[in-house]
């Protein structure tokens, strides 16, 4: 009986209670809403061409990209996430994403390791395929008639808005991050 008393109570009656507490107004959590909203929107758009994905700074006040580059560069962070896409079966992504890093940063035998991402990412019956446009699959098979570093660069950048908007906030929600962030908060130094 209690219950339904204190459910019968509006905001009006107890507001005198509460004197810093101001009622939000619908139409702010609309457009609170949409401007996060627009933000994501924005920060797919603004990406160019000629930028390297790895050299990218995110000037942005969005949370999650800063969480995804982190998750990307910090081999502890690392390790959670992409245990997480195996359980989504989605693990290719990351793997695709790290050997393009690995493939820009070397300079011997580009063509062969340009081939063997290929075969193993990028062909359409590949055993690990990632999903990628099929203009950006010929664009990368005309390059690699002569391989240069970029040349995965535009199915590199799919793939992390992919991570960006789908699996890293699916990650930072699971509880595999949160007893990992809570971990993190609980050490014990000596």
């Amino acid at each position: 009986m209690p219950k339904l008393l204190f459910s019968k109570i509006r905001f009006s009656d107890i507001k005198d209670l509460l004197p810093n507490v101001q009622r939000p107004k619908r139409i702010d959590i609309v457009l609170s809403r949409r401007m996060r909203n627009n933000n994501i929107w924005r920060f797919g758009q603004n990406l160019d061409d000629e930028t390297c994905p790895s050299n990218l700074h995110w000037k942005t006040d969005h949370k999650l990209d800063l969480s995804l580059e982190k998750l990307l560069r910090d081999k502890k962070f690392r390790a959670p996430f992409r245990s997480f896409l195996e359980s989504e079966f989605s693990e290719e992504n990351l793997d695709f994403w790290l050997a393009c890093e690995d493939y820009r940063s070397t300079s011997d035998n580009l063509k062969w390791r340009a081939e063997k991402i290929y075969e193993e990412f990028i062909r359409p019956t590949a055993h690990r395929e990632i999903n990628v446009d099929h203009c950006v699959r010929e664009k990368i098979q005309e390059s690699l008639k002569k391989p240069s570093r970029r040349c995965f660069d535009e199915a590199q950048k799919h793939v992390y808005l992919l991570m960006l908007r789908d699996s890293c906030p699916r990650f930072l929600h699971s509880d595999a991050y949160l007893s990992l962030k809570c971990k993190s908060r609980t050490q014990w130094y000596i």
